[in-house]
C-alpha cells in the first residue's frame, strides 16, 4: 500500500492507495510543518489519528509531501519519525511544491501555492526551479493566509478598517493586544493564528471593496515577487493551487490581465490532484 501525504501548516491530508490505485483510506491531521511544530508534537499529531494506525505495518510506501520540507534537516527529521512509525514502509520526504506540480500540471509552467504560506516554481516539464529562496511568514508569503490576517490585525488597530466590518471583526475574534501578542510571540505556530484571521475575508458573503483592495493589493505584490521573477511567465501557464486560491479566482484573473498572463488551473486541494498522478505515473 501507498501512503500519500500532503503536509500543511494548518492540516495534513493523508490518501491510502491499494496497488490498483483504489482509495483505502482518506484522513487528516493537524499539520506538520517543521519549522514551527515541536519535533515531539510531529509525532504526537501523527499517532493520535485513530485511522492510521491500522495500516502502519501494512503500508510499503509513504511519500510526503509537506510544507517546511525543502531542506536537509526537517527531511531528515520527518523521515526518521515516519520511519519509526511505519517500520516496512520505504520513506521519501518532498517540500510542497513538489506535490503541487503533480496535481496542477506534466508540462510546462509556473505552480504556486496560495494557502497558509505562499510560494512559487517553474516547472520546465521534467525539474522543479525554484526562483527564490521563501524566508517564511514573517518575511515574505504574500497574498497567503497569515499575510491577509496580519494585514486585517494591522487595518484594524490602524482603524482603516471600514467601522461596520470592523465591529463585526471584533465580534468574530479576540482582539485583546496581549492575547495577540501572546499567541504571535509566545506560542507555537504563528503562522497558523495569523491565517486564521484571513477566514473573516473568504467566508464573507460578498467581497466588498474594501476586501476587493486587501485581496488585490497581496495578489499585485505575490505576482510581482514570485512570479514575474521568472523570465517564463509571458510563455507558460502560471497554476494555482490553495484554498486563497480558489476563493480568490476572479481577483486573480483581473490581477494577471495587465501582465499578459495565462491563468492554468485553480485547485483547492492538490491531493485530489495526487491521486490522480499516482494513479497514472506510479501505478501504472
Amino acid at each position: 500500500m501507498i501512503l500519500i501525504t500532503d503536509g500543511g501548516s494548518t492540516k495534513c491530508d493523508w490518501i491510502l492507495l491499494d496497488q490498483k490505485g483504489d482509495v483505502v483510506l482518506k484522513t487528516r491531521t493537524k499539520g506538520l510543518n517543521p519549522a514551527v511544530v515541536p519535533d515531539e508534537n510531529i509525532r504526537e499529531r501523527i499517532l493520535a489519528n485513530q485511522d492510521l494506525l491500522p495500516f502502519v505495518t501494512k503500508i510499503t510506501v509513504v511519500d510526503f509531501f509537506g510544507a517546511g520540507c525543502g531542506t536537509k534537516t526537517p527531511i531528515r527529521l520527518l523521515t526518521r519519525i515516519l520511519s519509526e512509525i511505519f517500520p516496512l514502509a520505504t520513506v521519501s520526504v518532498n517540500e510542497d511544491m513538489v506535490a503541487a506540480v503533480y496535481a496542477a500540471t506534466t508540462k510546462p509552467g509556473i505552480v504556486c501555492i496560495l494557502g497558509t504560506g505562499s510560494n512559487s516554481c517553474y516547472f520546465d516539464g521534467t525539474h522543479i526551479h525554484n526562483g527564490i529562496e521563501s524566508l517564511g511568514y514573517s518575511l515574505m508569503d504574500e497574498a497567503s493566509g497569515n499575510y491577509f490576517g496580519k494585514r486585517l490585525i494591522r487595518d484594524y488597530f490602524y482603524k482603516k478598517m471600514p467601522s461596520q466590518l470592523a465591529l463585526e471583526f471584533e465580534n468574530k475574534f479576540n482582539l485583546d493586544p496581549d492575547e495577540i501578542k501572546n499567541h504571535l510571540y509566545k506560542r507555537h505556530n504563528p503562522n497558523m493564528y495569523l491565517a486564521s484571521f484571513a477566514e473573516f475575508i473568504f467566508t464573507s458573503k460578498e467581497v466588498n471593496g474594501y476586501f476587493y483592495k486587501l485581496i488585490t493589493e497581496g495578489m499585485l505584490k505575490f505576482i510581482e515577487y514570485r512570479i514575474l521573477c521568472f523570465k517564463e511567465s509571458q510563455n507558460v501557464p502560471i497554476h494555482f493551487i490553495g484554498s486563497i486560491a480558489h476563493f480568490s479566482e476572479d481577483i486573480i484573473k483581473d490581477c494577471m490581465k495587465p501582465y499578459n498572463l495565462e491563468l492554468g488551473n485553480i485547485i483547492r486541494r492538490p491531493i485530489d490532484g495526487l491521486i490522480d498522478y499516482y494513479r497514472q505515473n506510479k501505478l501504472s
